[in-house]
């Protein structure tokens, strides 16, 4: 029994692993892009993925509070994008994929301009 008992701990954490990651196609529509223009409130640089809360103006005007998932706070770093990298008040330009559930004001974040110099940033492994 005792010899088991370390197989049954690596499986229990082999699953907990997995299941805590998602596949973003379970929550985006990956297949389709928008473009968003708006202005930074907030960087949430917080695991398992960052944030950008930015508001934007829908269709007819009004001012809409957006949320687009970025990647891992740990990976950005790498890529030298940290904490202060985008304040409240840059203006953006922000592509990515829409939410599968219209009523959720959410994107899954592909790629972000920074207007004012031009700053940006395009994917996973660039910059």
């Amino acid at each position: 029994m005792r010899k088991w008992l370390p197989l049954g701990f690596l499986i229990v954490a082999a699953s907990v692993t997995v299941r805590a990651h998602h596949s973003f196609a379970a929550f985006y529509n990956e297949d389709q892009s928008v473009s968003v223009q708006g202005t930074i409130v907030e960087l949430a640089y917080k695991n398992p993925h960052a944030w950008v809360h930015f508001d934007a103006r829908d269709n007819d005007g009004k001012v809409q509070r957006i949320g687009a998932e970025w990647a891992n706070p740990g990976r950005l770093a790498q890529q030298g994008i940290l904490q202060d990298t985008l304040k409240p008040g840059d203006h953006v330009i922000i592509t990515g994929s829409p939410s599968r559930n219209p009523s959720e004001l959410k994107m899954h974040l592909k790629g972000i301009v920074r207007v004012s110099d031009g700053w940006k940033w395009a994917g996973r492994d660039r910059r």
